[in-house]
């Protein structure tokens, strides 16, 4: 596999450096960090206006036949310049879901206005007591005489809710078969009548929510997918969401160290260098491992487990080294005197939540010990 980016590649990068340079400012900057809302809606319009939103799609469906590799960009550059991305990326999740998924109805009515930036949408996955095992979900969503459906239920970790014009929600339409096998996913308004948001806010300063729907009512236009099809639906989503991403974290981490040991030259220490070293290290092994994953997909081959590799890999990397360069810039780090201090303090903080969604990192060791290694599932008697 050639992992040498292509010059089509280099051009979207220096593209999106633009764009990031253009709307995601300092006081931009600021404004999502007082907000907590892992979103900037300038930055998002600036995707939009630029075509990058839905770039991988034909062009008669309002792309421009972007590859994995020159998607890949947005996230490497967004991610290397501390831009949010959390509500671009459910976004784009759900659309491609919807996409590949969902009624023409279903996509006349939502992909235009994910591409012109306008439609945010947030996952309604999780539930309180649930975590990653999503099959165990209690949200139910229950067909009345009229052929409407009625939900029920408690979401938790709904990120960027709060700015959604749709959640993704996840719920249980037949109790009476196993537990795999009875669920379905809706497109469901914020707007919808009977929809709350509580925050909730992390230790990584992000903010998320609690959801709660009582007595929502939706139509069959909201679903994607077949009645009791969900989980086969999740799976078409689940293959977009785990991948390289967090490889440019790791890097973005990397880059905040060496700048700040550029200005204290005087706290570089051998101890500090040798971590340096093997952080420099386990960044690029995550870069390949993503790329690797972007290839595969690029030829349309399956890359649910090598997505699952690069996802958990670069996230354990992300909050090992983060917690061992904090160490090295000893006080001052913790201090957080500085905005580079704060940056690398953060980056810290953040790290944990990252081995959470798109799967725990304990979950995402058990897929890949059964399904890549044919180990046998915990608890199972074989």
């Amino acid at each position: 596999m050639d992992f040498t980016p292509s010059p089509r590649t280099e051009e979207v990068r220096a593209q999106v450096r633009a764009i990031i340079r253009e709307h995601f400012t300092d006081e931009e900057r600021r404004k999502v960090a007082e907000s907590g809302t892992l979103h900037s809606q300038a930055f998002h319009r600036g995707l939009a206006a630029a075509g990058i939103l839905g770039a991988a799609w034909p062009v008669d469906e309002g792309g421009q036949d972007f590859s994995p590799h020159e998607m890949d960009v947005v996230t490497e550059e967004a991610a290397r310049a501390g831009a949010p991305l959390a509500a671009y990326s459910t976004t784009m999740l759900v659309a491609e879901t919807i996409r590949r998924m969902g009624s023409r109805e279903l996509r006349d009515r939502v992909l235009p206005g994910v591409l012109a930036g306008e439609t945010i949408i947030a996952l309604g996955y999780t539930e309180p007591g649930v975590g990653s095992d999503v099959a165990a979900v209690r949200t139910r969503a229950t067909r009345r005489e009229d052929g409407k459906w009625v939900i029920n239920g408690e979401k938790a970790f709904t990120t960027s809710a709060e700015v959604a014009t749709y959640v993704f929600v996840l719920a249980r339409t037949n109790p009476d078969v196993p537990r795999h096998r009875g669920l379905s996913l809706f497109l469901v308004p914020t707007s919808t009548p009977g929809i709350s948001f509580s925050p909730v806010h992390t230790l990584g300063g992000e903010k998320s929510n609690m959801s709660v729907f009582d007595n929502v009512v939706v139509g069959d236009d909201a679903l994607v997918g077949e009645v009791d099809g969900g989980w086969q639906t999740m799976i078409v989503a689940l293959d977009f969401e785990r991948g390289g991403e967090f490889a440019a974290e790791v890097q973005r981490l990397l880059d905040l160290v060496v700048d700040w040991a550029g200005e204290n030259p005087e706290e570089i220490t051998p101890h500090m260098l040798r971590r340096l070293g093997r952080a420099a290290t386990a960044t690029e092994v995550s870069r390949l491992l993503g790329i690797r994953t972007t290839g595969l997909r690029a030829e349309g081959r399956p890359a649910n487990l090598e997505g699952t590799m690069a996802k958990l890999y670069g996230t354990e990397t992300l909050l090992k080294h983060s917690s061992q360069l904090l160490d090295s810039l000893g006080a001052r780090g913790a201090a957080r005197a500085r905005d580079l201090d704060r940056e690398i303090e953060h980056v810290y903080r953040h790290s944990f939540v990252t081995t959470i969604y798109g799967g725990t990192s304990e979950v995402l060791r058990g897929v890949l010990a059964e399904r890549r290694l044919g180990l046998p599932r915990a608890g199972s008697k074989s």
